[in-house]
């Protein structure tokens, strides 16, 4: 797919999308902060995942109390002119000199890092971000308020963004978090006649808009503080007509069941027709009746990404496709492990998998150790026993990222991002028990240590132990995960973080390509065979310790510094595979006894700074990092075992004489990179991306048997570019370039040649980002991804190598994830790949790279009931295909496609959860992945697992 054709499709998908998205001539339009038409309602009143908001139904009307205190900013905007003077607010853009302002100053919405931990509620400072833990809607003598409730409610800073018919006040300085943590959105319909709809929600990181949507003029807004909170008091030309004021709507079924339906005090021609009367005043019903919804955290769908910047960017605002598998699939799938979690992204596959560790391509290319990410630090081991009790979610960032983290292969990187400590206390507990032996028990514990909630913990810890269709296979892992968090003051947050994991699992052979994928005359090979040894076993440890620190010079200049240790402790005793003899059952096989000691530091620290140039918003990002990877093998032996029968074996039969003398090695990578990245506004709907990152690195190998050594070092610059415009503010038009570098023969290697230079990746991507409604979005990409200077042998030289290979993979992926309708929720994907060799000495050019399938589509929806007496009750339905794949690069086999259902059944009651989830629901048989020419890897076939949680 030539650039050419990526731009003509880009326009072609953009005025489709534009076409679409354009009201008709004279239609009049009220768009909310993703461009939702106000006429797109989604239920009544209809609340954002886990939220605690209150409606507030008051039996008699509610008087402001005299106590309260008038902002000095009026929002009084019925005239032109003063639509004018509000416009000229927004546009009053602080210079550089000017960074520093008074708390009532206006200012023009910006980004800033989400905090480590929710925002404290006792905090007195007005620096940093103000938690606002609930809302609530009342009505009034003269119309409804809406209160923003929060001790710190004077220090809320409010900036008046009203355009037609639409109040829109934006608080940089806030953020709707509940105790535990966990964000919302309050929205509630045609509260009194004439105002359509009052909505308030997270615009960005640090952001909260209120939006108040009047049916035929702008509404009159009032700002007050008091103790419970910020007060918008909202009153219309239609609801003064009208006395006494329409009462704020309440969903029907949100109601509690015994609740008596309110009789109108007024006639009921005035009322809007959605509108729950409500009941005569008395003497017993002066007190408000408070109705608090709880529901589920954000959903399937994530706005908000810190893995492609390293800033808390907007999803729409990055110019690059990024994939956020959040907390709820993680749930709703009982996902586990890494593997099932990739599942869910297009364009990434599994490569290889056994019990202890998974390998995963991206776009074509493997995802090397240092493209995995615990938390945006380089963490090779993260697909190392990757029980997933400690994440919250997972983040795949597509293409290239060596400008923000460092050498690494083209395809992207997976970033894990840890759960951390919450400011109320959270107490979990998760027990579940499925086919094939399988039990795991999980404990997830959070809350404040003082009474200040100046320290925060979380304790994450979980107990596995599991067997599984292949024979004689058995595994069992512990881990534990403490996290400390620490308010040095206002404006300083220390976290200590840990994490040990204890694992031991059997030996997962694979079986033989001829008898499974390709037909065997002697038979076909079971999908149980195993054809180690069941004596064979892995045992490793993992430790990793670490801390980030986090200080706010001011609102907006932030500093971060983050280090991580992390140490394995691996060993294997365990019979190989290698090749099948000519007659067609005879597998040869060798044994070995392998030691190995992986010793990993990371350390970055950057400065994060908001600023202006003019009309210009900045955001500027510089950083600074190093990393060290070292390999040391103690002892590595093989001895000559027995070929086994692949349709008789027989096990237990004695090794043979060593073959490879004991061998000790160390191999060791160093790397430290500069880099620089500012996200440029030039304006509201035009963004530039702008870095650039220079790394020097140093390899050294280390033979002790032969008491050799080997090094090499050299240099690479990594530039990154891209733009997004927003034609309207529900579509992101994207374009990026974007470049990689790995040292050759990767970072764990066997001999250095320092003639080698690094492997260069560049991408060129383009694409659309649509926010569909404000529950739900989709990403379009186009992307050409070529690979140079890869390592081929060398034909004059036998044992080198010449780098004249290349490879070259381009494709269109799609994304979608959110809610259609309440309680409906849909998590989706599509990938087209050509991932092929373009050019080699070794292979033929043309030749389809391994395990990446040409299409793949990954769906997954789910259903709650969201009243009645099944409130509570779910299902969802899950379907995954993968198709051919070639199993090597010399192309000499297909893996073959296949499709895979999953379902699931819930039930949701308050704190308690019960599920049944049924993977591979129709048992089919089907290959995860192909490690050679000669073993091929079954996936699981039809299994059950049930789990009972519990929060508390």
């Amino acid at each position: 797919m030539k650039l050419d054709r990526f731009f003509q499709s880009l326009l072609l998908t953009g005025a489709v999308v534009v076409f679409i998205n354009t009201p008709a001539k004279g239609e009049q339009v009220r768009e909310d902060v993703q461009g939702e038409s106000s006429t797109q309602r989604i239920g009544k009143s209809r609340l954002d995942p886990r939220v605690a908001v209150t409606d507030v139904i008051s039996k008699s009307q509610v008087s402001v109390p005299n106590t309260r205190k008038p902002r000095l900013l009026k929002f009084q905007l019925g005239s032109p002119l003063q639509r004018a003077k509000s416009d000229e607010t927004t546009k009053n853009i602080s210079q550089l000199s000017e960074i520093e302002l008074p708390a009532t100053s206006a200012q023009m919405l910006v980004q800033s890092p989400t905090p480590t931990n929710p925002p404290n509620p006792q905090q007195t400072s007005g620096d940093g971000v103000v938690p606002i833990a609930g809302v609530k809607a009342n009505p009034t003598q003269t119309g409804v308020e809406l209160i923003l409730e929060t001790p710190l409610g004077e220090q809320l800073q409010v900036t008046n963004r009203s355009t037609d018919n639409n109040f829109i006040a934006d608080i940089p300085n806030a953020q709707l978090r509940l105790p535990n943590g966990d964000a919302f959105i309050f929205r509630s319909e045609k509260p009194l006649a004439g105002i359509l709809e009052i909505t308030a929600t997270n615009l960005d990181a640090n952001t909260v808009r209120v939006t108040v949507v009047g049916e035929n003029a702008l509404p009159t807004v009032e700002l007050f503080d008091d103790d419970t909170g910020l007060v918008f008091g909202v009153t219309s030309a239609a609801a003064t007509a009208q006395q006494p004021p329409q009462q704020p709507e309440t969903p029907q079924a949100q109601q509690p069941p015994n609740q008596t339906p309110q009789q109108p005090e007024t006639p009921q021609a005035q009322q809007p027709t959605n509108q729950t009367p409500p009941e005569e005043s008395t003497a017993q019903s002066d007190e408000p009746i408070e109705l608090v919804v709880t529901g589920e955290a954000d959903g399937y769908r994530v706005t908000d990404t810190t893995t492609g910047t390293k800033t808390d960017t907007p999803l729409r605002d990055i110019p690059q496709s990024i994939q956020v598998i959040p907390q709820e699939i993680l749930r709703d799938q009982q996902i586990t492990g890494l593997d099932d979690a990739l599942r869910n992204v297009p364009g990434v596959s599994e490569s290889f998998s056994s019990a202890a560790s998974n390998f995963f391509s991206i776009r074509g290319f493997d995802a090397a150790a240092t493209n995995l990410l615990r938390d945006g630090l380089v963490d090779p081991l993260a697909g190392q026993l990757n029980e997933l009790t400690s994440i919250e979610r997972v983040e795949v960032l597509k293409g290239p990222a060596s400008v923000l983290f460092g050498l690494g292969n083209p395809g992207g990187v997976i970033n894990l991002v840890s759960k951390r400590p919450l400011s109320d206390p959270f107490y979990a507990i998760d027990a579940t028990v499925g086919s094939y032996s399988f039990y795991r028990g999980a404990l997830d514990l959070s809350g404040p240590l003082n009474d200040s909630k100046t320290v925060l913990y979380r304790l994450n810890t979980a107990y596995r132990n599991r067997g599984s269709f292949i024979d004689f296979y058995s595994g069992e892992q512990f881990n534990i995960s403490p996290v400390v968090s620490v308010a040095i003051g206002d404006k300083t947050n220390l976290t200590l973080e840990g994490e040990y994991i204890d694992a031991r699992d059997s030996y997962i052979s694979g079986v033989p390509v001829i008898g499974t994928v390709l037909p065997n005359p002697n038979g076909e090979v079971s999908r149980n065979r195993n054809f180690g040894e069941p004596s064979d076993e892995i045992t490793q440890t993992i430790t990793r310790l670490g801390y980030q620190l986090e200080h706010k010079f001011s609102d907006n200049w932030s500093l971060r510094n983050a280090f991580r240790f992390t140490f394995r402790d691996y060993s294997d005793r365990q019979t190989i595979p290698l090749s099948l003899d000519a007659d067609n059952r005879t597998f040869n096989r060798f044994y070995r006894e392998y030691d190995l000691e992986n010793t990993n530091y990371a350390l970055t620290t950057n400065l994060v700074g908001k600023f202006s140039t003019g009309s210009i918003q900045h955001q500027l990002l510089f950083g600074i990092d190093w990393n060290r990877l070292e390999n040391f093998s103690p002892r590595y032996i093989e001895r000559r075992a027995e070929s086994i029968d692949i349709f008789n074996p027989v096990y237990g039969l004695p090794l043979g004489e060593i073959t490879f003398d004991e061998f000790s090695d160390n191999s060791e990578t160093n790397s430290l990179g500069i880099y620089l990245q500012d996200q440029i506004a030039l304006t509201d709907n035009l963004k530039f991306l702008l870095g650039g990152r220079f790394d020097t690195y140093d390899q050294k190998y280390e033979d002790f048997t032969n008491n050799t050594e080997s090094s090499g070092s050299d240099s690479a610059f990594s530039p990154r570019f891209g733009i997004v415009y927003q034609p309207i503010p529900a579509i992101s038009l994207y374009a990026s370039y974007t470049r990689s570098f790995t040292p050759p023969n990767g970072t764990f290697f066997f001999g250095v040649d320092s003639t080698l230079q690094p492997e260069r990746g560049t991408q060129y991507e383009i694409g659309v980002k649509a926010d569909l409604n404000s529950r739900l979005s989709a990403t379009l990409s186009f992307f050409d991804l070529t690979r140079t200077n890869v390592s081929t042998a060398d034909p004059n030289n036998e044992g080198f190598t010449i780098q004249v290979g290349e490879q070259n993979s381009q494709g269109i992926e799609l994304s979608l994830a959110g809610e259609i309708v309440p309680g409906w929720n849909i998590f989706a994907g599509y990938a087209y790949i050509d991932a092929r060799i373009t050019e080699d000495n070794t292979f033929a050019v043309g030749n389809r790279l391994p395990n990446t399938p040409e299409h793949s589509f990954n769906l997954w929806t789910t259903y709650e009931i969201q009243q009645g007496e099944l409130q509570g009750l779910g299902a969802g339905i899950g379907l995954f295909f993968v198709g051919d794949r070639a199993g090597d690069l010399d192309n000499t086999y297909d893996v073959p496609s296949y499709v895979r259902t999953d379902a699931a059944i819930f039930y949701n009651r308050d704190r308690f959860r019960v599920a049944l989830n049924f993977k591979n629901l129709f048992d089919v048989d089907y290959f995860e992945s192909a490690l050679s020419s000669s073993r091929v890897y079954y996936g699981q076939p039809f299994t059950v697992q049930g789990t009972i949680s519990w929060r508390f």
